[in-house]
């Protein structure tokens, strides 16, 4: 595999060179456009069509530009990107995100040439040597190739791979007080989401009880500190999706139903990539996956699902009925919470629906 340093990240024609980088400034947006329309329609031959012309071109032009290190980025790309066309390998959210993070990854390389800095900082070898591998793999290795590219790359584990496949991580020792420090921030966290609407003030209080109480009453199966970091993170994704989605009183699109379904992976990824946090990011990541396997964003059925996500998709739904039937008065509201909540045998896991009824009994017989 060719070192970067042997690549020639230098500029042999200025004026060929600029435009080389408007004409990248051009591509780079409608490549984005259209991996996110693939997400919706992954076998689309058109828009594989459009992105495999595309990345053929920016390697064309900088062949032309003699940039040989972008040649060398785009030509594994344009060797998935046929492979995809001609059904060879099928399109997956994990070869998306590797594809953006290498045009992104060109793209900074591209101004650190310009403008005479290097680019050793940005893993451009590994990225080429995981680029080169995933173009020739065989289909069922893809996803782990993908990510396998991207943590060598940028360090992190990819958002599209959280609560999929368990990791060989290792233990990672905190003491009370930084997992306490962690709390109060992803509290302070939950309390600006709860600031964008008056309907929500209380919110993360409330959801924390319930659901601690609800663990309490099963015996504490999940661990209560990771499972009150999920009721504080679970929602925060929300706040990466525009206003005029999420608080859409009518029919929502098809593009803004994709939009909002994203939210628990952006939420989970923020917690996966702080140590310590990994169970509560798969909580996160999992929270509206349904047992029937009709949730989303992955379609998860009952055994992949962890308990903390279980808990928390039942409490967060009896947040947001209660909310609804609130002008019925207090008690009125959380019965007919709790009647939604229970004739939903399909969306809710059955084992936690008995402890969930017995911490709502007593509060209702605290109130009464």
């Amino acid at each position: 595999m060719s070192n970067v340093k042997t690549l020639n990240p230098l500029i042999p024609d200025p004026e060929i060179f600029q435009d080389f980088v408007d004409a990248l400034g051009d591509h780079i947006p409608a490549i984005e456009r259209d991996i996110g329309r693939l997400k919706n329609a992954p076998e689309d031959r058109a828009v594989l069509a459009d992105l495999f012309r595309a990345v053929h071109t920016i390697k064309g032009d900088a062949a032309l530009c003699k940039l040989d290190l972008a040649v060398r980025i785009a030509h594994p790309i344009e060797s998935i990107l046929s492979r995809l066309r001609e059904g060879q390998l099928q399109f997956s959210d994990l070869i998306g995100e590797a594809v953006l993070l290498a045009l992104d990854r060109l793209e900074l390389a591209i101004d650190a040439i310009g403008a005479g800095r290097s680019v050793e900082n940005l893993r451009l070898d590994k990225l080429i040597q995981g680029l080169d591998a995933l173009g020739g793999c065989q289909p069922a290795e893809v996803d782990q190739y993908s990510a396998e590219l991207i943590e060598a790359v940028t360090g992190f584990q990819p958002i599209a791979s959280i609560g999929t496949a368990p990791r060989q991580a290792r233990p990672v020792l905190r003491s009370n007080e930084h997992l306490a420090n962690d709390l109060r921030f992803f509290r302070s966290l939950a309390q600006q989401f709860e600031n964008r609407s008056p309907l929500f003030k209380g919110r993360s209080a409330r959801l924390l009880k319930l659901a601690l109480d609800t663990n309490a009453e099963a015996g504490k199966p999940v661990d209560p500190v990771q499972l009150a970091a999920a009721v504080y993170m679970h929602d925060l994704g929300m706040m990466f999706v525009p206003e005029s989605v999420w608080l859409k009183v009518g029919r929502m699109t098809d593009e803004e139903k994709q939009q909002l379904r994203q939210h628990p992976l952006q939420g989970a990824g923020l917690l996966q990539r702080m140590e310590g946090w990994e169970e509560a990011a798969r909580m996160v990541a999992e929270h509206h996956e349904m047992p029937d396997g009709a949730g989303y964003p992955r379609g998860l059925g009952q055994r992949d699902i962890c308990d903390g996500a279980k808990i928390l998709a039942i409490v967060d739904a009896f947040e947001a009925v209660t909310l609804k039937h609130g002008q019925r008065g207090h008690t009125r509201s959380v019965l007919r919470a709790i009647a939604e909540v229970n004739a939903c045998d399909k969306q809710f896991a059955p084992e936690w629906i008995a402890p969930f009824n017995a911490v709502i009994r007593r509060q209702v017989e605290a109130a009464d």
